[in-house]
């Protein structure tokens, strides 16, 4: 398949389904009969194999589709305001606000980054999800970058796969943490509250390193790097050390460990999230090859909450 029109990508997959199904599930920003006509034209390989609208699949696998067809789209674009912070003709960073969703979803198919990028670059519809390369969680801001083009979609989606991407987060965790620590606790989806991603032996290798950036009364700023990328890491990982990401009512935060100290209790907004930000995002640019590193603005929530901290 040629590079210039191809959608690498790898399906990550629960449940077995049929690939059709699985597919719809994915892309929901286009018509199931765009994804029906790929796979009947024989646009569609799963790990190299020319795949059918019956053939089921069991487990998480490699993707190529061929987008020779203009797809059929099921994505409403919004005049949403997005701070970006670079724009090539291959990629824009963006800096992600918190409480806005990523991609669309069953039930919320407005208000995302999708919504917004569509109505800003219209173009993007012809690149699957809108070219957008990797997720944050609703309530984490920061960098996300996003692919223009198919050709920079693969050269990017390889660096990340191939863990190439140096990813950089700070936040502020519950309770004091001296030293530099690495975490490597398997992570797989928790066996009763769905919403919730856990510790397990039988999930997938993840590894944070998380170094202390300041010590405060009850909290410590962090840093953390990300060697892998699951869902839910670094939140999981600090909940697991027993040092919840302030503002994660999901992983274990509560307010009280601040209330003797009403000033700080006062600027933890509990409508903001959890108080964790994609600070920088180092990669290669696909033309010229040369590395990019971006670095994005606390929101001003974040903000005030460490010069509190720091009076």
């Amino acid at each position: 398949m040629n590079d210039k029109k191809t959608y690498n990508f790898r399906l990550e997959v629960e449940r077995e389904d049929r690939i059709d199904k699985l597919l719809t599930n994915y892309f929901l920003e286009y018509s199931r009969s765009t994804i029906q006509k790929w796979i009947s034209d024989k646009n569609v390989r799963v790990n190299g194999y020319v795949c059918t609208q019956k053939d089921k699949i069991n487990c998480s696998c490699d993707v190529s589709i061929d987008i020779s067809s203009e797809p059929e789209i099921n994505l409403i674009g919004e005049d949403i305001d997005i701070d970006i912070i670079d724009e090539t003709d291959d990629y824009i960073v963006l800096n992600k606000k918190s409480g806005m969703v990523t991609h669309i979803a069953p039930g919320n198919y407005t208000g995302t980054i999708q919504n917004a990028l569509y109505y800003k670059f219209p173009e993007l519809a012809g690149i699957p999800r809108t070219g957008i390369i990797h997720r944050l969680d609703k309530d984490t801001s920061g960098i996300i970058v996003i692919a223009r083009n198919l050709s920079s979609h693969n050269y990017l989606s390889k660096q990340l796969q191939s863990r190439k991407f140096e990813k950089i987060y700070h936040a502020f965790i519950s309770g004091n943490l001296s030293q530099e620590l690495s975490i490597e606790q398997p992570i797989s989806r928790h066996p009763v509250n769905r919403k919730k991603m856990a510790i397990s032996h039988n999930g997938k290798q993840a590894v944070s390193i998380i170094k202390p950036l300041q010590i405060f009364q009850k909290a410590t700023h962090v840093e953390i790097k990300i060697i892998t990328g699951r869902t839910h890491q670094i939140r999981v990982h600090a909940a697991h050390i027993k040092k919840p990401v302030i503002g994660d009512q999901l992983y274990g935060f509560r307010k009280n460990i601040f209330s003797k100290l009403p000033v700080i209790l006062s600027c933890i907004d509990s409508s903001f999230g959890q108080y964790l930000h994609a600070y920088s995002l180092t990669f290669t640019d696909p033309v010229s090859k040369q590395k990019k590193k971006y670095i994005a603005n606390y929101p001003k929530e974040y903000q005030l909450l460490l010069d509190t901290m720091n009076c």
